[in-house]
């Protein structure tokens, strides 16, 4: 089965620095195989014969082990990585005109109701629900009166892991890859 690993909070700011060549020998280690990573922001496809559920757990005992850091891992299939997929409306990007991310969710959090609990205002900007995200689009002249900023530091924030969208299309395509190699 072919799966991602969303890290949460590495290499940001400075801090939790680990490198994606040590990172990717950890998840080796583990057991887990075909193993590429994507940019620094902890973005691991593998393949692994494990279950979607032992994974996380898995991972970041392996983390903790290797790097002494106490790192979230949140794993999705190919699959849900699919599903995610073909609700980004084709015409939302990341970049000078629009801003536009993919807000995974860790399972206590992943409830349509989540939107209820962002902190987006009416009219400015899209937020939609996908089993296991959260997809939200602003126009960039809008970011700050969207108000979104106020969602880091918030409860619900420690509940997922944010890639834009070009990220995410690019996980994408890095586990299609992948699930060709093992076929």
């Amino acid at each position: 089965m072919i799966y991602v690993a969303l890290l949460r909070g590495i290499n940001v700011g400075g801090n939790n620095i680990i490198s994606m060549k040590l990172l990717k020998q950890t998840f080796e280690q583990a057991g887990m195989t075909s193993v590429t990573t994507y940019i620094n922001s902890g973005n691991i496809i593998f393949a692994a014969n494990h279950s979607r559920e032992d994974l996380p757990d898995l991972l970041e005992q392996a983390i903790q082990k290797d790097f002494s850091l106490n790192i979230k891992v949140l794993i999705r299939s190919l699959d849900e990585i699919r599903t995610v997929m073909e609700a980004i409306p084709d015409s939302w990007s990341n970049d000078d005109k629009l801003r536009s991310d993919v807000m995974f969710l860790w399972d206590e959090a992943d409830d349509e109701s989540v939107l209820d609990k962002l902190p987006l205002k009416p009219g400015i900007g899209t937020l939609l629900y996908v089993p296991g995200a959260v997809l939200y689009s602003v126009e960039r002249e809008n970011v700050i009166k969207s108000a979104m900023a106020k969602l880091i530091g918030s409860t619900v924030y420690k509940l997922m892991t944010v890639r834009n969208v070009n990220t995410t299309r690019k996980i994408y395509q890095l586990m299609l890859a992948a699930e060709a190699q093992q076929a």
